[in-house]
């Protein structure tokens, strides 16, 4: 049966070098083409057929990528079929671990050729920094351990999925629990949180558990790249060419001075407003006001349909490229059980099209992600007509530009779902959830920072460490009676489990979208070409050049911070 919500997608090209009828799940037709490509190496003679050797290893490497996402998404989309679950351990155990090792001899056949040289120095200079890179961390023992962590993330992704509660009587997800927190009816939230608090805390053990061991495992693939610690691998691992750690806790220092006063401010604008004597966690979703909850939508169908006229008055292009998701199923966004909680944007690298995965509930959140994602997948289509494949991803930092800017160039036409009052409402609650996140994001690097530079840290001493951060980025919460709850809040972060690291680059590209946002009250027209110039560029370029395509400056300390700042305080006044 097919698991995916999509089927037969028209691949972007013909192919020229993988087989049309290939089993990409069958390693034993994979392997020929590799050895094909390493005997092809030294048979190229001339820069162009060099780079038609790039260009195959392109293909085949999109075609085996386009494997791997369908069957994570089938995976996520079906958490409870043991089919979908099976096809996707089969690709993470059998397939990718053969393919490491192969695509690592590829590297040093490019990183060897005399030929290489030759190759225009512009085009290739990205290309070229990466590829040096994955030759320079490649450890055949990291292999096996990679494999490991991936199969770690797919049981604590299993644990979360699986978590539901008992309320009033019927059986809940964790996500469908989230709309009772924005219930004017105060018992209510707390119960609803309460609830949800204490089915979490039951599984804290096994939670910890599962990170000790994925701890374990990051530790001794550190080790065995010749690292002092994870901090100092995943710094390179993840490539980033442009920025240090010291940057990284110069951003937290920012995050300090300059977002945590705003934070306070609207956390007693919110206490006074509510008329209650302390801000409890179950007081921060609400709508001050006591308002209903905003609700968007009905259906999904309803909120695709008005998602699609967002994107008719902003641009035609961006448009046209929803509409084309939208025909051909591109779409899985309803919340149901046995569904992977969260949301993401993958990209069908042969098709070269984007698939959203979100979990809708109804709710204000859901218009924001559909934008999100929407931005992702804007990149992708934006990108398409780049041939060499390692450009048409971009770095995780300007990635989320493209996404978190069109939230808030969305968001300039919100009435296609509220009427004018209830717009400008849920502007005011997306400029307040930006400025709420950079703490959190401040919190959750922080974090990391913390646990991977303490290696053989106690469970304590690491929940000691977790509190002091949210002591310093909590703001003023009172948590009396779920001092538990507040110690283990990190657990629900699926990024400190699954992608190490990857949350700082969330920040940074927020103050790159606040910049894109900035731009577009001046000039709204340049700053969505610049927006869409920025995107087209895929990954050809590095970081700082991404940036300043798309009218921005590669920058996070308190210079750029506090304009942005004030920006964003003097639109909320506005707003209020």
């Amino acid at each position: 049966m097919n698991l995916l919500p999509f089927s037969g997608l028209p691949a972007h090209a013909p192919r020229r070098f993988v087989p049309a009828q290939i089993d990409l799940g069958d390693w034993s037709q994979i392997a020929p083409l590799f050895d094909q490509l390493d005997a092809r190496a030294a048979q190229c003679a001339t820069p162009a057929e060099f780079e038609r050797w790039i260009l195959d290893q392109g293909e085949l490497a999109a075609a085996l990528d386009q494997e791997g996402s369908q069957r994570y998404i089938a995976m996520t989309c079906h958490t409870d079929s043991p089919e979908a679950e099976a096809a996707y351990l089969h690709f993470v155990e059998q397939i990718e671990p053969e393919l490491k090792p192969r695509q690592f001899n590829l590297a040093k056949l490019f990183l060897a050729h005399p030929l290489r040289s030759q190759l225009d120095k512009r085009r290739y200079e990205v290309f070229d920094r990466d590829t040096a890179l994955l030759v320079e961390l490649f450890r055949e023992e990291n292999v096996p351990l990679q494999t490991e962590e991936s199969k770690l993330g797919q049981q604590y992704q299993k644990l979360s999925g699986s978590l539901t509660v008992n309320f009033r009587g019927e059986e809940k997800t964790l996500v469908q629990m989230g709309r009772y927190l924005e219930e004017p009816d105060r018992a209510l939230r707390e119960e609803a949180w309460t609830l949800v608090a204490q089915r979490r805390l039951q599984e804290a053990d096994k939670f910890e558990e599962q990170f000790e061991a994925m701890l374990k495992v990051r530790e001794q693939i550190a080790r065995n790249a010749g690292f002092p610690n994870y901090l100092a691998y995943a710094f390179r691992a993840k490539g980033r060419f442009d920025y240090a750690p010291e940057d990284c806790v110069k951003f937290h220092s920012a995050v300090d001075t300059e977002f945590m006063p705003v934070v306070r401010h609207l956390q007693a604008e919110r206490k006074r407003q509510l008329g209650v004597a302390s801000l409890r966690p179950w007081d921060t979703a609400v709508d001050p006001l006591n308002r209903a909850p905003l609700r968007p939508f009905a259906e999904v169908d309803e909120m695709v349909t008005r998602t699609q006229r967002v994107f008719d008055k902003l641009d035609a292009e961006l448009a046209g490229g929803f509409a084309q998701m939208r025909d051909l199923k591109l779409l899985d966004l309803a919340n149901r059980k046995g569904k992977a909680p969260g949301g993401y944007q993958s990209t069908l690298a042969e098709a070269r099209l984007p698939f959203i995965f979100m979990n809708s509930v109804g709710v204000q959140r859901d218009v924001e992600t559909m934008l999100h994602e929407a931005g992702h997948a804007f990149h992708t289509l934006a990108a398409k007509g780049e041939d060499l494949y390692a450009y048409r991803g971009a770095p995780i930092e300007f990635c989320e530009v493209a996404s978190m800017a069109m939230e808030l160039l969305g968001n300039q036409h919100l009435e296609e779902f509220y009427a004018p009052a209830e717009a400008n409402r849920a502007r005011k609650t997306h400029l307040e959830g930006i400025i709420g996140f950079f703490p959190w994001m401040a919190t959750v690097d922080a974090f990391q920072h913390w646990i991977y530079s303490h290696p053989g840290h106690t469970r304590a001493e690491r929940t000691a460490a977790w509190l002091a951060l949210m002591d310093r980025f909590g703001g003023d919460v009172d948590w009396t009676g779920h001092e538990s709850a507040r110690a283990n809040l990190w657990h629900r972060q699926l990024h400190i489990f699954l992608h190490p690291f990857y949350y700082v680059e969330y920040g940074i590209a927020q103050l790159g979208a606040l910049q894109v946002w900035a731009n577009s009250h001046r000039d709204p027209v340049k700053a969505l070409r610049d927006y869409k110039a920025g995107l087209a560029l895929g990954g050809a370029r590095p970081l700082p050049e991404l940036f300043a395509a798309a009218g921005c400056r590669f920058d996070f300390s308190a210079e750029t911070v506090r304009p942005l700042v004030a920006l964003t305080r003097s639109e909320l006044a506005k707003l209020n």
